[in-house]
């Protein structure tokens, strides 16, 4: 098993980032790693997710939506073939925090091919932290263009 556990304190109301993170069309827009999604965000729901790792190779992936709480929380697990293979378990969670969110962006990786693709993964959890700050510039800039709490 590999865990990618990260988390960045966002100066937005939780619905606001929430509003950024299942407004898939915009991916291409702000987010550096995950820049294409397609699908709608509800549980038992086909993602198409496209991601770009720094410094790693383009991979398309077709995650199933397994937990959709609106403005708290999303995941969604995807496989490589069989689930006893490759199986990867990622999560956004938003938490209010004083006049922000605590997002946490998390990834749990199981299955035999995961000692293999290490240093894909050392390479995803780099775009998991540039597309946390991505998230962040994303969400405050709709507080400071508006003044308000405003969504995308």
């Amino acid at each position: 098993m590999y865990t990618i556990d990260t988390s960045i304190k966002v100066g937005a109301a939780p619905a606001t980032v929430w509003e950024v993170i299942v407004h898939f069309a915009a991916y291409p827009e702000w987010n550096p790693f995950i820049t294409r999604a397609e699908g709608t965000p509800v549980a038992g729901g086909v993602l198409t997710l496209e991601f770009h790792p720094p410094g790693g190779e383009v991979t398309t992936a077709r995650p199933t939506v397994r937990v959709v709480e609106a403005g708290r929380r999303l995941r969604w697990r995807g496989t490589l073939a069989l689930p006893w293979l490759f199986a990867a378990e990622h999560e956004l969670a938003l938490t209010a925090d004083g006049d922000g969110t605590l997002v946490r962006h998390r990834e749990e990786f199981t299955g035999l091919l995961v000692p293999l693709v290490r240093r894909r993964l050392r390479q995803a959890e780099a775009g998991f932290h540039e597309m946390n700050r991505a998230l962040k510039q994303r969400a405050e800039g709709y507080v400071s263009r508006t003044g308000s709490e405003s969504t995308p």
